[in-house]
């Protein structure tokens, strides 16, 4: 009878700890200011972590600004890198005449292997 105390309950649907003596990590609320809808969207931030200027408006999607805060300046604002695709980042490392070479010799090693009568062909 050691498992009576699961019996009739969910795993993971609740703690079976209580909630006394536990310390939360310090939290603050900034408000940030919808100009399209006019919504006024509350969000919990921890206390030592940096409000960002801009955040989704909750009701209609569109960017709210930080209440009272003023706009980053150019200087401020992150450059963002657009992502690579594979083969971008392969022509980093190959010239396309290394790469015509490569593909040439596997294809005559794989027709090779073809015209042996061999099936397999991962080599």
């Amino acid at each position: 009878m050691k498992y009576d105390s699961l019996r009739g309950s969910r795993l993971g649907a609740h703690s079976l700890e209580t909630d006394r003596g536990i310390e939360y990590s310090p939290r603050k609320d900034v408000v940030y200011d919808c100009s399209s809808c006019g919504a006024e969207n509350t969000v919990t931030f921890a206390e030592e972590a940096e409000a960002p200027f801009e955040w989704e408006c909750a009701r209609c999607g569109n960017g709210a600004t930080l209440h009272g805060g003023t706009a980053p300046s150019p200087d401020d604002v992150k450059i963002v890198k657009e992502a690579k695709t594979p083969f971008e980042m392969l022509l980093e490392r190959r010239t396309r005449d290394e790469l015509e070479l490569i593909l040439s010799e596997r294809l005559a090693y794989l027709r090779e292997r073809r015209g042996a009568g061999l099936e397999d062909l991962a080599g």
